[in-house]
């Protein structure tokens, strides 16, 4: 793209979509902006585009987009994307469970028919649905609004003090208790059965809870719920409208997206950032801030190589905790894929073949030992199925995540493959895959014009920030979330080099398409309060918020 001016407002490094929320806010702030992205294509982990076929188009790493459609920059800016020719294909049939007797279980975009399709199954698993509803109507109100806020902030506050008045102390502590147990947990605790149980528990693994790992009940609460709420969406025409939507964005308001343009080094001058020198020399200013949309090692054990950090900081760099990996499989068909437990399945947006939890947690385990899983979790997107723009008539794309992976192979579980590097054992493991997909869709192999495998390392290849393959850009572990990400102390994006801000999955609220990160820097430098100079102002937050601000602020000292 374009070249950019020596001397700007923001710099920003990496396209990754919080980078270029932040950049398109603050250039539509009046700010001058330049976004400097090494890859020769800007997005990161949101880019689709030809894997397989010619004129089959892939959402090559995400492709859910309902995060992105629900946030805050989306929300304000709706009529400018749809300018810019960002617009969403909808499935009101969101997901689904295969299981090993050939039936499935299914969740559609409605609470009644997903209990009555639910009581098909078991009646005490549709009851449990409906009561596990109302815990998820109460987690809504008193923590989900925490998403739109830095954490600890006096917003962050005052909205939690607020939910908890709304719901109630006694509601309000049986759903943090419920929030803290592990994905088998609240499966037992609402589901008879166990296929309603990995209904559940599957959730977990997208992102990096395994069964029995404590706090992972939050995604899989927020996932199904969403899901049966509002169904699942897709960019139509491919995941790439998104960050072509958001340069339009930058450039009509005066800033620069340039591709092609590798970061080496932070500059700063007497402990503050103040530019970034480019590879081949070239150099650019920044008089307001230097905002990474990276992660964190990048920045401080490799763009600031040779500036001294405190070193109890330092630790906690090198401390950061990345999980699994994931393998990709982009698939072309020439007919839509034959599920065993029936052709409407062939509509859903995902269908997830697991099938079970003790499966998951044997999975997870396999991973976390180096191993390469006998049996791993297929997250299989029918992205044709939401939004048939995507392939010509007849063609059919699925896109499938295996979750979750050893970034490194120190061996396989099935004692099959003897490959231990990733450029040896993808095409045995894509062999595998394929395997178990036509286990749950006899045939599907005969319907495969087209294949494209992406390994943990070939992702990483592709984009610096999935370290060994790990798609969420950062365990999402209790240790690491929430408040205690990426570190604890600098939760709220400054960073120790004055000027030097940091967004994108490693920082709250972590990983998916929810565009949080950049909108709350952007909103932080435009508004010129530093956080912890932020009063709480409202008086309604009365005695609950203060205590609740000086919790949350004692965590950043």
């Amino acid at each position: 793209m374009s070249a950019s001016p020596t001397t700007v407002d923001a710099v920003v490094i990496g396209s990754g979509h919080n980078g270029l929320v932040a950049a398109a806010a603050l250039a539509k702030s009046g700010w001058s902006v330049v976004v400097l992205e090494a890859e020769d294509t800007p997005g990161g982990c949101i880019r689709s585009g030809e894997a397989t076929v010619p004129g089959v188009v892939h959402d090559l790493y995400s492709t859910n987009q309902n995060l992105f459609k629900q946030s805050p920059p989306y929300q304000a800016w709706e009529d400018d994307f749809e300018r810019h020719g960002l617009r969403f294909a909808h499935s009101d049939t969101p997901f689904c469970n295969v299981f090993e007797d050939g039936t499935a279980l299914r969740v559609v975009a409605d609470l009644d028919r997903t209990a009555d399709l639910l009581a098909q199954h078991s009646a005490a698993d549709a009851e449990g649905l409906r009561r596990l509803n109302e815990r998820f109507q109460d987690f809504q109100t008193a923590f989900l609004p925490l998403y739109n806020y830095a954490l600890p902030s006096a917003g962050a506050a005052a909205a939690v003090a607020k939910g908890v008045a709304s719901v109630g102390v006694e509601r309000t502590l049986e759903l943090a208790r419920m929030l803290l147990g592990s994905t088998r947990e609240l499966g037992a605790s609402y589901f008879e059965t166990e296929k309603a149980q990995a209904l559940l528990a599957t959730w977990g693994m997208h992102m990096d809870f395994g069964p029995d790992v404590s706090g992972g009940a939050v995604f899989p609460l927020m996932e199904t719920f969403s899901n049966i709420a509002g169904g699942m969406v897709v960019a139509e025409g491919g995941a790439s409208k998104i960050p072509q939507a958001l340069c339009a964005m930058i450039e009509e308001n005066g800033g620069t997206v340039r591709t092609g343009a590798r970061v080496t080094r932070i500059l700063t001058d007497d402990g503050r950032a103040t530019g970034v020198e480019i590879e081949g020399g070239e150099r650019i200013q920044a008089e307001k801030a230097v905002i990474a949309n990276l992660m964190p090692q990048a920045v401080f054990g490799g763009l600031l190589d040779g500036v001294e950090m405190p070193e109890p900081f330092q630790h906690k760099v090198e401390g950061y905790q990345h999980g699994p990996g994931t393998f990709m499989l982009h698939l072309t068909l020439d007919g839509p894929a034959p599920w065993a437990a029936g052709d409407d399945l062939a509509g859903f947006a995902y269908v997830h073949v697991a099938p079970t939890v003790d499966d998951l947690a044997r999975t997870y385990q396999q991973s976390l030992a180096g191993l390469l899983p006998d049996s791993p979790l297929l997250i299989v997107g029918q992205t044709t199925a939401v939004d048939p723009t995507r392939a010509p008539d007849g063609t059919h794309v699925l896109w499938v995540q295996v979750r979750s992976v050893p970034g490194t192979i120190q061996g396989d579980a099935a004692d099959e493959i003897d490959a231990t590097d990733w450029d040896g054992a993808t095409g045995p493991f894509t062999e595998r895959v394929l395997d178990k997909l036509e286990r749950f869709a006899p045939g599907v192999r005969g319907r495969i014009v087209g294949q494209h495998a992406m390994s943990p390392m070939d992702l990483e290849r592709h984009n610096a920030n999935l370290v060994g393959g790990d798609s969420i850009g950062g365990s999402a572990h209790f240790r690491q979330n929430f408040l205690f990400r990426p570190f604890p102390g600098w939760s709220r994006y400054e960073m120790p080099v004055e000027d030097l801000y940091l967004c994108g999955a490693a920082t709250w609220p972590g990983p998916g398409n929810n565009a949080t990160s950049g909108w709350l820097v952007a909103e932080r430098l435009t508004s010129g309060v530093p956080w912890k100079e932020v009063a709480l102002g409202a008086a309604a937050t009365g005695a609950t918020g203060a205590a609740l601000w000086s919790l949350l602020s004692s965590s950043d000292e």
